[in-house]
């Protein structure tokens, strides 16, 4: 157990903030009369690990100090550029931040965000987010405190959250929506056949995310006209924009209005075709419509709210603050989605959430399959902490998971519960983790094409 003194040295007038591991004094840093602190604690490495249990890719941020058993994790994942991220970490990070004090957080954030120059881009803010993460664990562990106690305690005892129930025809759909209410989940996001309605990629082994397929959505196998110029995943943005009403109406006829309810468009229709559905999805009461617009297209955002009453989820690509600012000052949304790696870590997600509470907006950070469970905790660990807390996604987490990361939160009854280990709470072996190496591959499903061949937003 790693905790603070708090012994005074009266011959010299020095207050000590030293590390204990196991009851035995390591290190001590002093602070004389003025608040000067001499000897602080220092990073001595920082290393990025790379491994892939259940075939899924994670990048992990080890930040490690000068206080014997003594560092930090965060998570860095990118999936679609993973070895970028390791780079930028190895070849930048690392010799910017080794040797400086780890609980400037804030200071360090902004130093890192600052030496590239440009800034706000996925790869270098995943990098960013991986030694951020990390930083937060140290303070947490160094405090003998969760992360949430840092934050000001909890708000609630845990985190509701939202599964997803796929399939190829509603009846499936509702079938896998049972299943959900049996282990006790409350809320439930609706797809048919994936994003874009790619019905024939879905079969009843990944139609609900499991130990086999716990990212069962985003797996999209076949690939479609592989002899064409233009290969890719192709989909029929009307044929799915007409399916989604009457899937809804089909679900609540069985279920009524008891359940939380909500769809992701994934970008997938055109602007005006998203507005449309959000209009014919009013009757269905959703929680929320996710994702409808890409962030490029903030000036439909008022119009969608002009004509519709469905409340709105936005951020999961969100990497610049200019991106969500004008959907928050104009309360065009009602949860932001942002993916705390993919902004730069927790630094800035508490500066979001809580801008976010000002505008009556509630968070619902991204929380999918290829997050790793420090992200997953990270997350977690703000649902707890921040007031207006809307809702978490979560995927299925295999049984490997936990045996690479013990302390992986846990899901009872529809809520992730956190434990009240220090820092996020979560650990890794890296010796398991060493043993589930990475597949490189092209990413498919990115590659969505309209019928004519047109490449569309994935």
């Amino acid at each position: 157990m790693i905790r603070p003194t708090r012994q005074w040295d009266r011959e010299n007038n020095l207050h000590p903030i030293a590390f204990c591991i196991n009851g035995i004094k390591e290190k001590t840093a002093y602070v004389n009369e003025i608040g000067k602190t001499t000897d602080p604690m220092k990073i001595t490495n920082i290393k990025p690990i790379l491994t892939a249990p259940g075939n899924i890719i994670i990048i992990v941020v080890k930040v490690e100090t000068d206080q014997p058993g003594l560092y930090g994790l965060g998570c860095a994942t990118f999936t679609q550029r993973p070895t970028l991220v390791t780079r930028a970490v190895d070849e930048y990070l690392k010799p910017l931040l080794v040797g400086r004090d780890p609980t400037n957080i804030t200071d360090l954030w902004h130093v890192m965000m600052n030496n590239s120059y440009w800034r706000n881009g996925p790869v270098l803010n995943n990098a960013i987010s991986g030694v951020d993460m990390a930083l937060w664990d140290i303070k947490g562990k160094a405090a003998n405190m969760p992360v949430y106690d840092l934050l000001g305690g909890k708000t609630r005892e845990a985190a509701m959250v939202y599964r997803h129930a796929d399939g190829r025809e509603p009846q499936q759909v509702l079938e896998n929506v049972y299943r959900y209410m049996e282990q006790g989940t409350r809320a439930m996001r609706l797809q048919l056949g994936g994003y874009g309605g790619r019905v024939k990629d879905i079969r009843n082994t990944n139609a609900m995310p499991t130990q086999k397929a716990p990212q069962a959505t985003h797996r999209m196998q076949t690939m479609d006209r592989l002899d064409s110029a233009f290969p890719g995943a192709y989909y029929d943005a009307d044929a799915y924009a007409r399916s989604i009403p009457p899937l809804f109406e089909y679900v609540r006829s069985k279920i009524g209005m008891e359940l939380y309810l909500l769809h992701d468009i994934h970008e997938r229709l055109a602007p005006i075709d998203a507005i449309r559905m959000a209009k014919a999805l009013e009757p269905y009461r959703l929680f929320f419509l996710e994702d409808p617009l890409a962030p490029d297209q903030i000036e439909y955002f008022r119009r969608l709210r002009q004509q519709s009453a469905t409340p709105i989820a936005m951020g999961e690509l969100h990497v610049n603050p200019a991106e969500w600012k004008p959907l928050i000052q104009e309360q065009l949304i009602d949860f932001i989605r942002a993916h705390l790696s993919a902004i730069g870590g927790v630094t800035p997600a508490l500066k979001l959430a809580a801008t976010c509470a000002t505008f009556g907006i509630r968070t619902a950070w991204h929380g999918p399959g290829d997050v790793s469970p420090i992200g997953h905790a990270a997350n977690l660990h703000l649902n707890l902490a921040c007031h207006n807390f809307g809702i978490q996604e979560f995927i299925y987490m295999s049984d490997v998971m936990f045996e690479v990361f013990p302390g992986t939160p846990e899901l009872r009854n529809g809520f992730l519960w956190a434990n009240d280990k220090p820092g996020w709470g979560v650990d890794i072996d890296e010796t398991k983790a060493a043993k589930y190496q990475l597949d490189f591959k092209t990413v498919e499903w990115t590659q969505s094409r309209l019928p004519d061949g047109t490449a569309w937003t994935p």
